[in-house]
């Protein structure tokens, strides 16, 4: 299995292909954590998909290093772990302190508890074959959970009929790269290689369907739908869901008078009551 060998001329193009593009998919987040910076907030972003898919790079570095003739993994998967960890770092930086503590946990569970755990299972159990067969069924798994972990925004964007948070530049760059990889895993004949891209095609597919079906839809937003200025309880009620909707229709005959009413129908604007008895009045006779 030479992916370097010139025995595989097409193999060696499709993974340096697959490099390139897998490059550019992991700037793709680069306007992200522009405005991340810019704003000095996270606004809503997730760092879920960044700590799997930096777990996931590590996991593809150790099976490479575990085969032969696979440097085109590492070159691709070394630069993965640098460029993943600046965002991680970014974001760390920049999130509110219950959102850097539950990163800062999922870090310490994923990429050190379960990778040393890995490491060390993969170390003790198995040699030689089989520990390649073992790694590479651990690295499909996480291979597809890089693919679906941008999928964790897909209820937000169907919620909010808003494709702010999922980038369709991030979206179209995963399923080039699935494709790109499916061929050169299916040329060198690693299974381990070529599996997740089928999933990875397929869940790229998905999310730019929902981007090219929520991209110039109207958001749910409701402080955005009605002109003019909005009432301030209005605005809390709107974030509080159907519930506080219910509060709000209630009918006001059964709000208790207040001090101010009193003194306005005192000094004479009591005018009004007598037009609504004038208009029901005419009401009536029409009937």
């Amino acid at each position: 299995m030479g992916g370097l060998s010139l025995q595989h001329p097409w193999a060696f193009a499709f993974g340096l292909l697959g490099n390139v593009i897998s490059f550019m998919t992991y700037l793709a987040p680069l306007p992200t954590f522009y405005r991340i910076y810019r704003s000095k907030s996270t606004q809503g972003f997730q760092s879920v998909p960044y700590v799997v898919a930096l777990f996931s790079a590590m996991l593809w570095i150790y099976y490479a290093l575990l085969k032969s003739d696979e440097l085109l993994l590492i070159t691709i998967n070394s630069a993965g772990c640098v460029i993943e960890a600046i965002y991680i770092v970014m974001y760390l930086a920049y999130a509110p302190k219950q959102a850097k503590m539950f990163t800062a946990k999922i870090l310490l569970l994923l990429n050190v508890g379960v990778f040393g755990l890995i490491l060390l299972l993969t170390l003790l159990l198995a040699g030689g074959e089989k520990r390649v067969v073992m790694l590479g069924w651990v690295c499909v798994g996480f291979s597809v959970s890089v693919f679906v972990a941008p999928l964790s925004v897909i209820r937000l964007v169907v919620r909010t009929r808003s494709v702010e948070f999922m980038p369709f530049s991030l979206s179209l760059s995963l399923t080039v790269s699935a494709v790109v990889w499916f061929l050169y895993g299916l040329l060198i004949k690693d299974k381990y290689v070529a599996l997740p891209n089928i999933l990875g095609f397929a869940f790229g597919v998905i999310q730019m369907g929902l981007y090219a079906l929520y991209c110039n839809a109207t958001t749910r937003q409701a402080p955005k739908e009605v002109d003019g200025p909005l009432p301030e309880h209005v605005i809390n009620v709107a974030k509080l869901g159907p519930m506080a909707t219910i509060e709000l229709n209630m009918p006001a005959a059964v709000q208790p008078p207040t001090k101010e009413n009193i003194v306005a129908c005192a000094s004479g604007e009591s005018k009004e009551i007598s037009v609504e008895k004038v208009d029901m009045a005419t009401n009536v006779e029409h009937v």
